[in-house]
């Protein structure tokens, strides 16, 4: 009889186990298919409105609105000034320095060069999480890692869009993928076991106080070209990313390994791809259907590593 209990739970260890990475798959996905729909509402927001600024109500709107969302679910807030530092650290980083530097990179920069900068995310954290994180770095997953990277380039090249790639211009949006490794290092060592219901509010409500001096300075009063796009587009970035898909990343980051959540990173050109093809009619050739196994093959290595 014993034997056969502990058959039941093995059982059901393993059924919580299955059931929670599938889970954590869908919900990356997810997250990876909501950041991929933000580019058209940012975009509509930067060309019709100061981008600094755009930023700035954006994250002070969507803060105040999860703020009023903590205090009505009785959030934990940090009690101690490590706690509410690394919560503003985290802001600066995961939203001012990142949008900020991607935004204004973007105001140049061909989106589709863009975009494979972008992906250079999962790699550079892969080959720091060793030594900050303590996440080990196995040959499986560097070559998970390359793979991935290697469909996101052999999708974007042909499809760079207008605009350059002039190195001071590939250099900021680098940068702002430095800002965004160095967040996902900042919430992993001092944030995840922190109320995420207290988390989204305070680093969103910190971004935006550290780019109001920035939007004062260089776009001076702000302005905007108001139409029914533009008040759409902003109330999805607002409610869907700054509010939805905050949540969304950081409670995926609190429970698996950052490395390995990243890699989806790597997705986010695909995502893009389908709604193009889906809303657009943009055609799909071999190439693309070549990066996408390529891209798949590296994350369920990475996975796996």
């Amino acid at each position: 009889m014993p034997t056969e209990v502990n058959v039941r739970r093995l059982y059901a260890a393993y059924d919580d186990r299955v059931n929670g990475r599938a889970l954590g798959v869908a919900a990356a996905l997810f997250y990876v298919f909501l950041w991929a729909s933000a580019f058209v509402p940012s975009k509509i927001g930067v060309l019709a409105s100061s981008p600094l600024w755009f930023l700035v109500v954006r994250f002070a709107v969507s803060g105040l609105l999860a703020l009023g969302a903590a205090f009505v679910l009785r959030a934990r807030f940090p009690r101690t000034g490590g706690e509410w530092g690394a919560l503003v650290a985290l802001g600066v980083l995961a939203n001012a320095a990142y949008l900020g530097l991607t935004y204004e990179a973007l105001r140049h920069l061909a989106s589709g060069v863009g975009a494979i900068v972008a992906s250079t995310n999962p790699l550079t954290l892969a080959f720091v999480a060793p030594w900050l994180l303590r996440e080990p770095l196995t040959s499986r997953k560097i070559a998970g890692m390359l793979l991935g990277f290697g469909g996101v380039v052999a999708i974007m090249a042909v499809r760079t869009g207008t605009g350059s790639a002039d190195p001071p211009d590939v250099a900021l949006a680098f940068a702002g993928v430095l800002a965004s490794v160095a967040s996902t290092i900042v919430f992993k060592r001092w944030c995840a076991d922190l109320d995420l219901r207290a988390v989204v509010p305070v680093q969103l409500l910190a971004s935006g106080l550290a780019l109001l001096p920035l939007a004062l300075l260089l776009e001076g009063a702000p302005h905007a070209h108001w139409s029914v796009p533009l008040v759409v587009s902003f109330w999805y970035v607002v409610l869907v990313m700054s509010f939805g898909a905050s949540v969304l990343w950081f409670w995926l980051l609190a429970r698996g390994e950052a490395s390995r959540v990243s890699a989806y990173y790597f997705l986010t050109p695909v995502f893009g791809l389908a709604l193009a093809a889906l809303l657009l009619h943009e055609p799909v050739g071999a190439r693309d259907l070549a990066g996408l196994v390529a891209i798949a093959a590296g994350i369920a290595l990475v996975q796996r590593g």
